[in-house]
Order: structure tokens, then C-alpha cells, then sequence
């Protein structure tokens, strides 16, 4: 494992801590322990709530790849206010509610690809955790018990707010502090609360109650991952007070540093509104996947730098869905040619340098392979740019493709060409593999495409037809009508093909 990464390229990740870029050095070599903030589960997943997941996942991607061994953790927030008015609204339980749309979310990562999470702790699971945590910051007097709630103490932080860069009076000036006479500061921050009859709660020695939402991700993240951890992640959305109130009660807990990193990827935006629940604007991932392919909905996400806002928007998605057809029209010319599968292509598990050097390849399009190869892998060790790492994903089609039409190599299978050939397109099989993108081929759809395949046979036939007598309106009104079915035409020399878009 160590050889693999001394080996590898120099990562750098940009601190919002330290607000620079800083080399990457994980605390125990080799090893990478990565937290990322997940959902509240209390309504179906939005698009998003995939930003997070898709580009941490391709950060571990890329990490294992540089031969890290990465322990990725995703908490599932089961207990909280949001939960407990949608259970009532719905007339079902806390448990009910979070147990549903906890499986939504796993079928939506599912679906786009995400499977790199090793572990998804439940705040519920995690009490005791919780309520020791809770114990020694009361006994280290970072923390207060009133009236049945116990509280943090900012005032007793001499640092609180560096994650945000601001003190905490600005802070409480440009937040919504929740008024309550039991705290002795404004800005102070719940660790247990209360409960109030008919809500779930656990037994502790200031009374029944449940976690605040903060104190659930310290204690999960130090159960599983220890401090500190490597990477901390989430939206940007979270830097305060979430995550600002993590780090102080962490650090306090703890006596020394909780995160190594602080990572925020940028928040998906419609028009100038970030989406989310609150604003009503939220696009259901379930829905959004029955009239757009997983990894046109991934390939968004990844299309620009990580800490950069996502646009979101239909003509955006049909703007992907066209490019991905590029790559799709490639496989299968690639497959023509090669007589090989682009799926099935095998790569390597880890970086390699000397594939990376042009004047170490055999072919001229192996060399320009390599070279756009290594501006793949510039790009995702310059704090994980996975725009910067699609534009050479874009660079290599254009390379492949060009070389094909060079050679003619439909027409004229030159056997050092196709090994060539062969030789080059790993490149692209191992970065669109890093993206997480390409990596099966599509499923086929159902029993009937014998049938489909005769009809669209047919209507092709009666296509061609209509071009040799001239009557280009009935054939631009065929092209043109199976376009608005999602079907596309692909004019070749030995004939016409069709695909679904």
C-alpha cells in the first residue's frame, strides 16, 4: 500500500479552516478517515442531498486509487424536530417515518452510483456515545444543565467561530438564535433537550429527552473514525452553526484538534435560490431518474469544482444527457472496431507514473493519451477538481475519435492501430472509472426489444425510402418525430442506426 502511494501524485485540499490550499497528509499514513454530514431523514431525498455523496464518493475514489486505504462514514440524523412534526403531519411514528425515508436515500446513492460508504451510524444507535460525550463536557464546564436541557457554553471556547472566521457576535447577528431563558448566552447551543410528552425520548440524569442535532455527529464521528479525523465534509450550508458548534464542542471534549480537514462542496442551486425543502423548490431524486439516466444526474454534480454552487436547472440536464451521448456513440464505435467491450475494458487499481509518461508508450495516440491522462490526474490532485478532470475526459473522446477517423479504422482494421487503439482508450476507462461514470453497460430494457428492434427496422427502412424519392419532408418528419420519443438516428456508411437517449 505505502509503495502505491509514494508513487502517487501530490494531493492538496483546500481547508476551510485554514481558508488555503494545504499539501495532504493524513494523520496515520496510508490511511484516510473521511465524515460526511448526511441527511435529516424526514421527506424523500432531493437532488440536493446527492451533491455531498457524489463528490465524496469520487473522492474516495480517487484517494483508493492513489493507494489510500479510506474509511468513508455517513451519518443518519433518525431523531430530531423536523422528524417529530412530519410524523405528526403524517399520523405515523418517529421510528416509522425515519426508517422509510432512510431507504430512499440509500436506493437514490444506489441509483447514482454511490458505493464506496462504509458505514452509515444512526444517531438513535448512538446515545450512550452521546450522553458521555455530554457528561464530560459538563464536567470540563463547557456545558450546563437548565431546566431539563443541558447547554453548550460559547463563552467557555476561546476560539468558537474560527471555522467560520467570525466572532461569535456576528455570528448571533446573522443567524436565527433560538430565545430561551435557560441559556446564560444567546449564541449557546442545545446538547440535550427536554422532552415533551408524547415524543421520543431517552432516559438520562437530567431527564428524559433526546440529542441536539450537533452533539449527534461528534460523538458518531469519534466512534467510528476517532480524532482526529482527516476529512470532515459536507454543504456549505453547514459551516454554521452546524459544523462551527461540532468543531467547539469536539476541541472542548477532546483537548486538541477534532478535523484536519474541513471540506464544503458548493450547494445546488434553482435560479438565485439554493434548493431545498424550505424553500419548496426541492426535485425528488425518484422522480427526477424516471426522465433522466443516473449518470447524466452524476455527471452534473461532478461537472464543476466541488466548492463551486451546481446550477440546476431541465435544459442543464438536457445539455448533459447530449454530451454523455458522445461518450455512448464512442463505446459502441469502439466496440465495432476493437470487437471489444468498453465496459469490460480492464484498468489498474492503482496510480502508476510510468503510464503517465508519454515517451514510454508504444502507439502516437497512446503518447497524446497519456499526456491528457496525466492533466486528469493534475486536476483531481489539485483539491479534487472534477470539472477540471471532465474537460480532460472531453479532450481524450476527441482524441479517440479522431484517431479512428484518421485511420479509418471502420473500414480498415490496421492491427497496430487497434492495439494502439486499445492502449489509449484505458485512459479514458480509468478516469471515467475514478468519476464513477460508464462503469456498466446499460441494462437492455424488457422482453419486447425484439419487437421494438422490428419496428424501428421498419421505420427506418421507410426512412431511407423516402430519401431516395426525394420526399425529404416525410424522412426530417421521422427524424424529427422519434427525437420528441427520445429515440436518435445515426447515418453511417454501412447504414442507419438508432439509439435511446
Amino acid at each position: 500500500m505505502s509503495s502505491h502511494i509514494e508513487d502517487s501524485p501530490r494531493i492538496s485540499v483546500y481547508n476551510t479552516l485554514t481558508r488555503r490550499k494545504e499539501p495532504f497528509v493524513p494523520v496515520n499514513p496510508g490511511k484516510v478517515g473521511m465524515y460526511l454530514c448526511g441527511p435529516t431523514v424526514y421527506k424523500p431525498s432531493h437532488v440536493g442531498h446527492m451533491v455531498g455523496p457524489v463528490i465524496f464518493d469520487t473522492v474516495k475514489r480517487f484517494l483508493t486509487w492513489c493507494g489510500y486505504k479510506v474509511n468513508f462514514v455517513v451519518n443518519i440524523t433518525d431523531i430530531d424536530d423536523k422528524l417529530i412534526v412530519e410524523a405528526a403531519k403524517q399520523n405515523t411514528t418517529v421510528p416509522e417515518i425515519a426508517t422509510r425515508v432512510t431507504q430512499d436515500y440509500w436506493n437514490c446513492l444506489k441509483a447514482l452510483g454511490v458505493d464506496s460508504i462504509d458505514h452509515f451510524p444512526k444517531a438513535t444507535e448512538h446515545i450512550p456515545e452521546i450522553l458521555s460525550m455530554i457528561e464530560s463536557l459538563i464536567a470540563k464546564g463547557h456545558a450546563y444543565p437548565s431546566q431539563g436541557d443541558v447547554y453548550f457554553d460559547v463563552s467557555s471556547d476561546e476560539d468558537y467561530g474560527k471555522l467560520c472566521n467570525r466572532d461569535p457576535e456576528q455570528m448571533e447577528a446573522g443567524a436565527r438564535i433560538e430565545v430561551s431563558e435557560r441559556k446564560r448566552n444567546p449564541g449557546d447551543f442545545a446538547l440535550w433537550k427536554g422532552a415533551k410528552p408524547g415524543e421520543p425520548s431517552w432516559p438520562s440524569r437530567w431527564g428524559a429527552g433526546r440529542p441536539g442535532w450537533h452533539i449527534e455527529c461528534s460523538a458518531m464521528s469519534l466512534k467510528w473514525l476517532g480524532a482526529p479525523i482527516d476529512i470532515h465534509g459536507g454543504g456549505l450550508d453547514l459551516q454554521f452553526p452546524h459544523h462551527e458548534n461540532e468543531l467547539a464542542q469536539s476541541e472542548s471534549h477532546l483537548g486538541h484538534a477534532f478535523s484536519r480537514y474541513w471540506m464544503h462542496n458548493g450547494l445546488m442551486k434553482t435560479g438565485d435560490k439554493k434548493m431545498s425543502k424550505s424553500e419548496g423548490n426541492e426535485i425528488v431524486v425518484s422522480a427526477l431518474l424516471k426522465k433522466h439516466s443516473s449518470e447524466t444526474i452524476r455527471y452534473l454534480l461532478l461537472s464543476s469544482h466541488y466548492r463551486s454552487p451546481i446550477e440546476y436547472s431541465d435544459a442543464r440536464l438536457e445539455e448533459v444527457a447530449r454530451s454523455l451521448e458522445g461518450f455512448k456513440r464512442f463505446f459502441e464505435l469502439f466496440e465495432r472496431v476493437t470487437k471489444k467491450s468498453f465496459y469490460e475494458l480492464p484498468t489498474p487499481t492503482h496510480y502508476q507514473a510510468s503510464l503517465f509518461d508519454p515517451e514510454k508508450q508504444k502507439g502516437p495516440l497512446s503518447r497524446s493519451m497519456a499526456k491528457l491522462g496525466d492533466e486528469f490526474v493534475e486536476a483531481m490532485a489539485d483539491d479534487f477538481n472534477t470539472g477540471g478532470a471532465i474537460g480532460a475526459l472531453h479532450q481524450m473522446l476527441t482524441t479517440l475519435n479522431g484517431f479512428i477517423a484518421t485511420n479509418k479504422l471502420e473500414a480498415n482494421l490496421v492491427p497496430e492501430a487497434v492495439e494502439d487503439l486499445l492502449s489509449g482508450t484505458i485512459y479514458l476507462k480509468e478516469a471515467t472509472r475514478i468519476l464513477g461514470l460508464f462503469l456498466a453497460a446499460p441494462a437492455k430494457s424488457s422482453s419486447d426489444d425484439g419487437l421494438v428492434d422490428g419496428l424501428m427496422k421498419l421505420v427506418i427502412e421507410i426512412r431511407a425510402e423516402s430519401r431516395k424519392n426525394k420526399l425529404f419532408s416525410i424522412a426530417d418528419q421521422i427524424r424529427k418525430g422519434l427525437g420528441e420519443l427520445g429515440i436518435s438516428l445515426e447515418d453511417r456508411a454501412g447504414g442507419t442506426v438508432w439509439r435511446k437517449n
